[in-house]
């Protein structure tokens, strides 16, 4: 299993966002912003900052993806 991040980007888009805006809203680091643009796992309290930043829940900025067949 494989977490994918694409339903944040999708929200920054629909809600006219830059990465940019949401480093400063958040307060997460640059470093954390390439982990979501890899795909890489972050620490819960990183989604709950995003998720207070962007006013929705975990599920509007994450899903789990099943690599297993």
């Amino acid at each position: 299993m494989t977490v994918c991040y694409n339903k944040l980007w999708k929200l920054l888009i629909d809600r006219k966002m830059k990465k940019k805006d949401l480093l400063e809203q958040s307060g997460i680091s640059r470093g954390t912003l390439t982990k979501l643009n890899k795909d890489e796992n972050v620490s819960t309290e990183t989604l709950v900052r995003i998720c207070a930043a962007l006013n929705c829940d975990i599920a509007d900025i994450v899903e789990i993806i099943n690599t297993e067949n």
